[in-house]
């Protein structure tokens, strides 16, 4: 998923100095004027190429449209990214300050990334089983609908939405003619969403709910007006489309899915997930031997799992004590209402505790919300929405309040710190706090990094003294086994020939999780292949980086300085940040 962050704009320090305006007349200053240019045109074409990506940013200059996924727009797209590589690549690096030249080796790996995923033909598949058209109406949960016109956009877009459907079908026809389908297992989820949106009662549509209230900036006057014609529009546009795309769904497209999970099945695949697994992680490391790391970590980490449980005096085995976190009901609350409060707590509880491990904290706030009903029982435990780019949207915690009977409050810790504070909520509010960074750079989100510092960031915990409770704490381990497991099952099933089974199997053996969250999650690395193994590869290097600048430091290691360094590196590949710490390290040993 594309994360868009907030725009802060600080005089905070940073070890990536930014461009000075003295230094136009300084040598080199026509190539990075050029640079800098380059920057500002492509991210403007990326927002107006993905209008829904510029609406979570907070830019809503084309909230009255949807990307366009004709073949020829597509081709367009593709072609404008070579011809970008190509641009920056005449680009003389050389002549570049020190700065501008690890933004340019950050630019070029994501285009050359681009360019290189190319030839996979990944549109052919613009559905999944966590979004696609058929959830197309969760993008107003980030539209400000403040005023008539973002009523009229909101609008605008839902008459424009048979187009897109029709768009979308037309790339998974093609996908049937290539042999380039997703897993029947999957698919065999969509039909439920795609049902969702086809209503009786116009009023009743998930695109409705932005009608059921309006804000003070809309005249009482127009009110009743705009709820009619999205009235009108749903019952005349929406639904007929969504109808017409539920019968080919059904009778075209899930017949020809297919059975294998792994994506070395699709035309090219193995090539694919090695691909896949270097770009997710930002190194070289092939499926091989990130399994064989996946292996080391859960004996690691089950030792320690197997010392904690006794500190609980619970007297059976391992396996038994993950029965008992998953099924008794003390672990549990009773209804959705009390799960979010619990919750919410939770995260009152980690914000007084930020000031031991950083010494900058970002000045953008944010909330915690349920995961939308529509999409909850299909999609993960929690994840974290970055608020708008300009600030006037606070970031978003989300929580599955799906089946409580199924969300351990043991967990509740460990998730918060991952994807609130100081997890993805520090990493992406600060992001845009680099001084006068470019803004691709202050967006950036590469997996490896962004989410190896949401699980180092759960080892904060430490820390901050937040897991005094041992069921706590095996929460902390559980999540952590979690992401180790995925090493093992991910490669498993993509590149070794693991049956789903076989993967659900060995999660269950091996981490406390319920089994509605290893099932979604199995699913979850099945759709999208080699994504899950940047959590793990990416703390694994921070917290080596933390061990190298403790070793080098000695008793002047400062834990906040070392954390607040990671986060002002900014989010990038893992080669670029172990270079950054280690000039941190040698600036400190200097001082």
């Amino acid at each position: 998923m594309n994360r868009w962050i907030p725009c802060l704009a600080t005089a905070m320090l940073t070890l990536v100095s930014p461009l000075r305006a003295d230094e136009s007349r300084a040598p080199g200053a026509s190539a990075s004027t050029a640079l800098r240019a380059l920057f500002d045109s492509e991210w403007e074409r990326g927002l107006a190429e993905s209008p829904e990506n510029a609406s979570f940013s907070g830019d809503a200059r084309f909230n009255d449209r949807w990307t366009d996924l004709g073949r020829k727009a597509i081709e367009a797209r593709e072609a404008e990214d070579r011809a970008a590589l190509q641009h920056l690549r005449a680009i003389d690096r050389a002549t570049l300050s020190a700065a501008d030249q690890l933004d340019y080796d950050v630019f070029e790996w994501q285009l050359q990334k681009s360019v290189e995923r190319q030839k996979f033909h990944e549109y052919l598949q613009p559905i999944s089983h966590q979004g696609g058209v058929q959830t197309a109406d969760g993008i107003a949960e980030v539209l400000p609908f403040a005023n008539g016109k973002d009523y009229r956009d909101w609008l605008s877009r839902l008459k424009r939405l048979p187009e897109l459907i029709d768009q979308t079908t037309a790339l998974m026809r093609e996908g049937i003619r290539q042999k380039n389908m997703p897993p029947r297992v999957l698919m065999e989820r969509v039909p439920a969403q795609i049902a969702a949106q086809i209503v009786d009662d116009p009023s009743k549509s998930p695109f409705y709910r932005p009608f059921l209230t309006f804000a003070d900036g809309v005249p009482d006057a127009d009110r009743e007006a705009l709820r009619s014609e999205a009235k009108k529009v749903i019952a005349e546009r929406v639904v007929p489309s969504y109808r017409k795309f539920a019968r080919f769904f059904d009778k075209d497209y899930l017949p020809h899915t297919r059975a294998s999970i792994a994506v070395s099945a699709l035309p090219d695949g193995k090539a694919y997930y090695e691909f896949l697994a270097g770009y997710y992680t930002t190194t070289d490391l092939d499926a091989a031997r990130i399994h064989e790391i996946g292996l080391a970590e859960v004996a690691r980490i089950k030792a320690r799992m197997e010392s904690v449980k006794d500190e609980t005096g619970f007297k059976g085995s391992l396996p038994e004590f993950f029965t008992y976190l998953r099924s008794d009901p003390k672990f549990f609350e009773e209804s959705p209402a009390a799960l979010l409060e619990r919750y919410r707590a939770t995260a009152k509880r980690i914000d007084p505790e930020l000031v031991k491990v950083f010494h900058t904290i970002p000045r953008l706030p944010y909330g915690v919300r349920p995961i939308p009903d529509n999409i909850a029982p299909d999609t993960t435990t929690a994840y974290y929405q970055p608020g708008a780019t300009d600030g006037s949207r606070p970031g978003y915690y989300y929580v599955n309040l799906y089946k409580p009977e199924v969300r351990p409050t043991w967990e509740m810790m460990p998730l918060s710190l991952h994807e609130a504070v100081p997890g993805h909520h520090f990493q992406f509010a600060r992001g845009l706090e680099l001084p006068e960074a470019p803004m691709f750079r202050r967006t950036a989100y590469f997996v490896a990094y962004s989410e190896g510092w949401g699980l180092y960031a759960e080892q904060l915990g430490f820390d901050m003294g937040l897991y005094d409770d041992p069921y706590d704490h095996f929460g902390q381990l559980t999540y952590e086994m979690w992401r180790a497991v995925r090493l093992v099952v991910d490669t498993g099933m993509h590149s070794m020939g693991w049956s789903r089974d076989k993967a659900i199997a060995y999660f269950r053996d091996n981490a406390a999780k319920t089994d509605q969250d290893i099932v979604n999650e199995i699913d979850r690395y099945i759709g999208t292949p080699g994504q899950a193994l940047a959590y793990k590869i990416g703390q694994l290097k921070i917290s080596e980086l933390r061990a190298r600048a403790e070793k080098a430091l000695g008793d002047r290691f400062d834990l906040r300085a070392f954390d607040d360094a990671v986060l002002d590196t900014g989010s990038v590949p893992l080669a670029v940040l172990e270079k950054n710490i280690d000039a941190w390290i040698a600036a400190q040993r200097r001082e």
